[in-house]
């Protein structure tokens, strides 16, 4: 009612964070941050055999991208509120262009490992920045908004390797380059950009003294809980990437231990990506209409079941597309929820998704040490544990961050 609450002239007419034309750019963003990440792998045969490489010294190009993006995520949290999104975007995109150019025309093996890390740093900087604003700019849309711009992340990883596939790895220097200058268009859409972060969903444009310092700090977790919320928000990227990433990388091995031909667990391998793709389009209408928390309940829990399923080999398949479909939502959704759970916490966003970048890093050799003690038949098995860890860790979290009755401070329930 307007006779409660903020007088209608006291509230400040609330610019769009996003015009049309730079959400578009943004989803480019997303599809070309996709497309450099996967550009990696196909071309390590020709990393090889141009500089003469081992196999674990050809995959340091992914791991310099990675401590790159961690790197990025970092650096630009701490620009972030301070000299404005459209510098900040624009600074990504220019070091992720400069660095795939410089990857691309690297004259020896030192010199490309140094501009893949320059890629990183880019890359870093658009994948937090682009998520943090669309986190925050749409209000009861944004866990739909942020869902379809990282679908949209999925996209460029299916079109990358088919892009090495098409114009062969030899041919790497010049997709690359075609990649730079492909990431310099978004550059020309920053206007519409909101140069300030929004505020906190709920928060008037004119609220001060106590009541602002409430809204802003409060939501439903104090100070006093606030470090062990973030701490399991941390946690559960960090282990649902280990998911991701494990099926991603051990899927096609299991498949083939199982008794599946090398060409079905590609192809059971490449499926189980694009039900990841499918599965952030199809979530964005269920966002409109139900909580981040329930999602996320429900995505743990359908890739903790698939994952026990995977272990049947008749089910493997199917299992692993199923959790491609469930695992989708997590990333995107959860930033929402965090962004409300504890919206003081600004650098939170900075640190789950740095936790995601690393969780992807320390997957891969974790993962196969557990494996040589247990084996390959044991691989769903082993994710399966890891992704009970993410539903207890959003159960737990779904009760600390719950309000408070009325009349009763808020506070951490432990």
């Amino acid at each position: 009612m307007t006779g409660q609450g903020v007088p209608s002239e006291q509230r400040a007419p609330e610019t769009p964070a996003f015009s049309s034309a730079a959400v578009v750019a943004s989803c480019v963003g997303f599809v070309l941050i996709g497309a450099l990440q996967a550009l990696y792998g196909p071309a390590v045969p020709a990393f090889r055999e141009e500089f003469g490489l081992s196999p674990s010294a050809a995959g340091l190009g992914l791991g310099a991208h990675f401590v790159g993006g961690v790197a990025g995520v970092l650096f630009f949290d701490r620009l972030f509120g301070r000299i404005g999104n459209r510098r900040i975007l624009g600074a990504s995109y220019l070091l992720m262009a400069a660095g795939a150019a410089g990857f691309a025309l690297a004259p020896n093996w030192p010199a490309a490992l140094a501009m893949a890390l320059l890629a990183g740093l880019g890359f870093g900087g658009i994948d937090y920045g682009l998520n943090q604003l669309f986190a925050t700019g749409f209000g009861d849309r944004s866990a739909a908004m942020l869902n379809i711009l990282n679908a949209h992340f999925g996209v460029g990883a299916i079109l990358g390797p088919v892009l090495i596939g098409v114009v062969g790895s030899a041919h790497y220097p010049a997709v690359f380059l075609g990649f730079a200058l492909a990431g310099l268009p978004p550059l020309f859409c920053l206007r519409g950009v909101r140069d300030r972060a929004p505020r906190p969903l709920g928060e008037p444009a004119t609220a001060t003294g106590a009541g602002a310092e409430e809204r802003a700090g409060g939501g439903p977790v104090l100070r006093r809980g606030l470090a062990s919320v973030l701490a399991v928000f941390v946690a559960l990227y960090a282990l649902h990437v280990a998911v991701e990433a494990g099926v991603g990388g051990w899927e096609p091995t299991h498949l083939e231990t199982i008794g599946y031909g090398a060409g079905a667990a590609a192809t059971a391998t490449s499926v189980y990506w694009l039900m990841m793709t499918i599965g952030r389009f199809l979530v964005a209408p269920i966002a409109l209409r139900f909580s981040a928390q329930a999602i996320i309940t429900v995505s743990c829990a359908g890739m903790t079941v698939c994952l026990l399923l995977a272990a049947v080999p008749g089910l493997a398949p199917y299992a692993y597309a199923g959790v491609g479909l469930f695992i989708a939502p997590v990333f995107p959704t959860g930033l929402t929820w965090l962004n409300r759970a504890a919206p003081r916490a600004r650098r939170a966003g900075a640190l789950v998704i740095a936790a995601s970048m690393v969780g992807g890093v320390v997957a891969g050799p974790a993962l196969g040490k557990a494996i040589e003690w247990s084996g390959i038949r044991a691989v769903p098995l082993l994710l399966c544990g890891v992704s009970a860890l993410c539903l207890a860790a959003t159960l737990w979290l779904i009760r600390a961050t719950r309000p408070a009755p009325a009349g009763r401070p808020a506070a951490v329930r432990t």
